[in-house]
C-alpha cells in the first residue's frame, strides 16, 4: 500500500499514469510534462499546440489535481462560451468521483472525498478549509462578467476560435477580456493559456511565455500520424491548416478579402438571387450563394459541400425555397445545361449562362469592389467564409468566391432590374 508521501509524489510526477488508470490511455510523455507544468508552474504561460493533441484533456486533469493537492486554491476556468465550459467541468467532476481518485485521496488525507458542490459550472470538495466563499473551481464563458471576481489560478482554453478568424470585432473583444483577467488574478497568481492560433492579430499576441508544439514536433507526431495529418491537410484551406496545425500564419500579402463583416439577419436575403457553382468529381466543392442589395449594402449567404452537385440538390432547393429566391443562376460550360434542367424539374427558376470571363479577374473585379459593403448572413458555412478570406490567384479552392463573385457581378453592374441584366448570360 502507498504511503501518503508516495501518493502525493505519484500524482505530481506521473499524472498521465493516473490518467491511464481512469481510461485516458492516449496521453503520453508530453502530456505528463504539460499537466505537471499546469499544476506546479508559477509564471504566466501559454501552451500553443496543434489541434487534436489533447490539450483540454490535460487541463481537466490539472484542474482535478489542483482541487486535490491545493484545495485552498481558487481556480477560474474560461472558454469561449458558457456551453463550452460545461463539458470540461463535467469531466473534472468525473475524475474526482472515480474510485481510483477516491482511493488516493483516502491515502493522502485519511477521509472520503466528497463533492460539496457539483454543478454545470462549479465544483468544490470537502478538502478545502478556505473561508473566502468562492468554490474551488469556477467555469465561465468569455462573455461573462468578471466584476468583483478574484482567483489564484486562471486557465483559459481555446478562448480564441474561428470567430476571431473572421471577425475583427471579436478579436478586439477577446483582447479586452484577456486584459481584464490580469486584474482579477490574485497576487502571486497565475494565468495558463492553452490554444491554437486563428489570426495574426488575435488575443494570443498578448499572451506571454508561449511554448509551441506544431504538428511536426516529434512528440506530436506520436499523436497524429503522417496519414492522419495528410487527410486533415487535404480537408481544409491552406491558411487554416497552417494556423491550426503548423502554428503559423501564411503571409497575407496576397490575401484579397480581409475582416469580413458577419452577423447579418437571414431575413435580409429573402427574395434575393441565387447562384450554384457545381462540382462534379475531384477535389472541388459545390458552392451556392444568395445575395441581395439593400440600402447600398450587400447581404451574402453561402454554403459549400465537397460533394458532387447532384448530392447537394436537396440542400440547394431547401435554401432556394426557404429564402424565396427570385432566380437561380448556373454556369453551363461544363455540363451543357444538365444541372440547370435538373433544378428546373425540382421547381427552381433557373437562368443558365455560358461563362466567358476569367475567374480571377471576375473575383477581384466584382467581389472585391463591393467587399467593404458585404454583410455575411448568419448560417453561412465557415468553410464558405474561409474560402473567400483565403482566396488569392493560385488558391487551391475558389468555389465559394467564384459563386459570390457571379452574384456580385449581377448586382453591382445591374442598372435597373434583374430582367434587364440576364440577357448578358443567355
Amino acid at each position: 500500500m502507498m504511503t501518503r508521501q508516495q501518493a502525493v509524489k505519484f500524482l505530481l510526477t506521473r499524472p498521465t499514469k493516473f490518467a491511464h488508470m481512469l481510461g485516458f490511455t492516449k496521453l503520453g510523455a508530453i502530456h505528463n510534462e504539460w499537466i505537471i507544468d499546469m499544476v506546479k508552474g508559477k509564471e504566466d504561460e501559454t501552451l500553443e499546440a496543434s489541434r487534436g493533441t489533447y490539450k483540454t484533456t490535460c487541463v481537466s486533469f490539472a484542474l482535478a489535481l489542483i482541487a486535490i493537492l491545493l484545495p485552498n486554491i481558487r481556480t477560474l476556468f474560461m472558454r469561449k462560451t458558457d456551453d463550452d465550459i460545461k463539458e470540461v467541468i463535467k469531466q473534472v467532476g468525473k475524475i474526482l468521483q472515480d474510485p481510483h481518485t477516491q482511493y488516493l485521496v483516502q491515502i493522502i488525507y485519511g477521509i472520503n472525498l466528497k463533492l460539496t458542490v457539483l454543478s454545470a459550472t462549479e465544483i468544490s470538495t470537502n478538502l478545502t478549509t478556505d473561508t473566502r466563499g468562492t468554490n474551488q473551481l469556477v467555469g465561465i464563458g468569455s462573455k461573462a462578467s468578471l466584476t468583483g471576481k478574484h482567483f489564484d489560478r486562471i486557465f483559459t482554453d481555446d478562448i480564441i476560435n474561428v470567430q476571431d478568424r473572421t471577425s475583427k470585432a471579436e478579436r478586439e473583444r477577446v483582447k479586452i477580456v484577456y486584459q481584464e483577467l490580469q486584474n482579477i488574478k490574485n497576487r502571486d497568481g497565475r494565468i495558463f493559456n492553452t490554444l491554437t492560433p486563428w489570426h495574426p492579430d488575435d488575443a494570443s499576441t498578448l499572451m506571454p511565455n508561449i511554448v509551441k508544439y506544431d504538428c511536426y514536433h516529434p512528440e506530436i507526431k506520436k499523436i497524429i500520424s503522417d496519414a492522419e495529418l495528410q487527410a486533415i491537410k487535404d480537408s481544409m484551406v491552406a491558411s487554416l491548416f497552417a494556423a491550426n496545425y503548423e502554428l503559423r500564419h501564411i503571409a497575407s500579402d496576397d490575401v484579397i478579402f480581409r475582416d469580413p463583416v458577419t452577423g447579418g439577419s437571414r431575413e435580409e436575403i429573402k427574395n434575393g438571387i441565387m447562384h450554384v457553382d457545381s462540382a462534379f468529381y475531384g477535389e472541388d466543392y459545390t458552392a451556392w450563394s444568395i445575395m441581395t442589395k439593400r440600402d447600398d449594402k450587400y447581404y451574402l449567404y453561402g454554403k459549400c459541400r465537397r460533394k458532387h452537385v447532384e448530392e447537394c440538390y436537396g440542400d440547394i432547393m431547401a435554401d432556394y425555397e426557404q429564402f424565396c429566391s427570385k432566380k437561380l443562376y448556373n454556369e453551363n460550360n461544363a455540363d451543357k445545361g444538365f444541372v440547370a434542367k435538373d433544378l428546373r424539374k425540382l421547381g427552381a427558376k433557373v437562368v443558365p449562362y455560358a461563362e466567358k470571363e476569367n475567374k480571377y479577374i471576375k473575383i477581384v473585379t466584382y467581389l472585391k469592389k463591393i467587399w467593404k459593403d458585404i454583410i455575411i448572413v448568419e448560417g453561412t458555412d465557415e468553410e464558405y467564409i474561409n474560402q473567400i478570406c483565403d482566396y488569392f490567384e493560385d488558391a487551391e479552392h475558389d468555389d465559394a468566391p467564384d459563386s459570390a463573385a457571379c452574384l456580385a457581378r449581377l448586382l453591382y453592374t445591374r442598372k435597373s432590374n434583374d430582367s434587364n441584366y440576364t440577357s448578358i448570360y443567355m
